[in-house]
C-alpha cells in the first residue's frame, strides 16, 4: 500500500517525533509512505492570516507536485497542514475565479485530482489490521482529543462527524487501550497564539487536560503538532497557575507504535516535556492476577 506523504515543516523539526513514530508504524503495517518531492510550507502557520491568494497557491503547489509524481492521494499528519490542503483543494475546485488566479503562479499542469487525507483517517483504515497484530495495552486510559481543524469545517475536512467524531476512538480501540468519555475533545488549545497571547493558551489548555483527567485519562492523544505543543510544552505553566495535571501527550502514531511493539527509541516518547514515563511503567506492569470468584 503506498500513500503520499506531506511532511509540513514541523515533522521536520519541533514534532520530529509523529515523523519518527508515523514511518515506524507504517512500516509495521505495511505502508509505504512517498514523500513529495520538492514540497513546501504549505502556508498554515502564516500565508493564511495574511495572503488568501498565496495560502492557496502555496497548498496547490504542493498538490500540483504530488500530481506530477504520479500519486492520488497524500496523507499530512500535521492537522493544520491538512487543513491548507484541503482548503485549497475545495477552493480551487469551486471558486473559478480564485483557480484563474492561480493556475498561472504554479507553472506547471494542476488537475486537483489528488486526495487530501490525515493521519487519523490513514490509522482508522488500517484499526482492523492494527488490532490483529496489537499486543493490547489493557487497562490504559486515554483521551482522544480532536481539537479544531481534524474535522471542521465539515465541508473541507469531509471526515468524521464534526459534532461527535469516533474515528480517534476507533484507532485506540484497536490498539486495546480504552477511551474515555470527556467533554472538550473538540475545543481550541489556543492554536496559533502559543507565542502571541501565551496567557490565553494556558488557560484553555489548563481547562481541556482538567476536563481528560477528571475523566480517569491517563494520557491525552492528539493527531496535531501545535495542540500536542501547546499541551506538552505548557503544561508546567499550567500546573504553576493551582493546577495538577502530569498528563503525557501522545501523538496517535506513538499510541498505535507501542500496541505493535515498536522499539520505544523510535517512537520519540523521550522528546516530550511531560515524561511518559508513568505510562510506559503502567503498560509493563504484569496484569493483577485474576481469583475465581467463590463458589456458593
Amino acid at each position: 500500500m503506498k500513500v503520499g506523504y506531506f511532511p509540513g515543516c514541523s515533522l521536520h523539526a519541533t514534532a520530529k517525533e509523529l515523523d519518527l513514530s508515523l514511518k515506524a508504524v507504517a512500516a509495521s503495517l505495511g505502508v509505504e509512505l512517498e514523500e513529495i518531492r520538492d514540497w513546501s510550507c504549505c502556508g498554515a502557520s502564516s500565508a493564511h492570516a495574511t495572503n488568501h491568494l498565496l495560502s492557496i497557491a502555496l497548498s496547490a503547489r504542493n498538490l500540483a507536485l504530488a500530481e506530477a509524481q504520479g500519486l492520488t492521494q497524500v496523507m499530512a499528519p500535521c492537522a493544520a497542514c491538512f487543513s491548507r490542503l484541503a482548503t485549497a483543494r475545495h477552493e480551487m475546485a469551486h471558486d473559478e475565479g480564485q483557480a484563474q488566479l492561480v493556475r498561472p503562479m504554479l507553472a506547471r499542469p494542476f488537475k486537483n485530482a489528488v486526495e487530501v487525507q490525515n493521519v487519523v483517517a490513514l490509522l482508522q483504515g488500517l484499526a482492523g489490521e492494527i488490532k490483529a497484530r496489537a499486543t493490547p495495552l489493557a487497562g490504559l486510559k486515554v483521551a482522544c482529543y480532536y481539537g479544531c481543524l481534524l474535522v471542521r469545517p465539515p465541508e473541507i475536512a469531509q471526515f468524521d462527524d464534526p459534532e461527535d467524531p469516533t474515528s480517534m476512538e476507533q484507532v485506540v480501540a484497536a490498539t486495546g487501550a480504552t477511551a474515555v468519555r470527556w467533554s472538550r475533545r473538540l475545543d481550541c488549545c489556543g492554536a496559533g497564539f502559543s507565542i502571541s497571547r501565551v496567557g490565553s493558551v494556558v488557560r484553555l489548555g489548563r481547562a481541556i487536560l482538567e476536563d481528560a483527567k477528571a475523566a480517569g485519562a491517563q494520557a491525552v492523544v492528539v493527531a496535531c503538532p501545535m495542540c500536542h505543543s501547546n499541551l506538552d510544552l505548557r503544561q508546567a505553566a499550567m500546573e504553576a497557575r493551582g493546577a495538577s495535571l502530569g498528563l503525557p501527550i501522545l501523538f496517535l502514531t506513538q499510541l498505535v507504535g507501542l500496541a505493535l511493539k515498536v522499539p520505544r527509541e523510535s517512537l520519540g516518547l523521550e522528546r516530550h516535556f511531560v515524561s511518559a514515563a508513568g505510562v510506559l511503567e503502567a503498560l509493563a506492569a504484569p496484569a493483577p492476577e485474576q481469583r475465581p470468584a467463590p463458589r456458593g
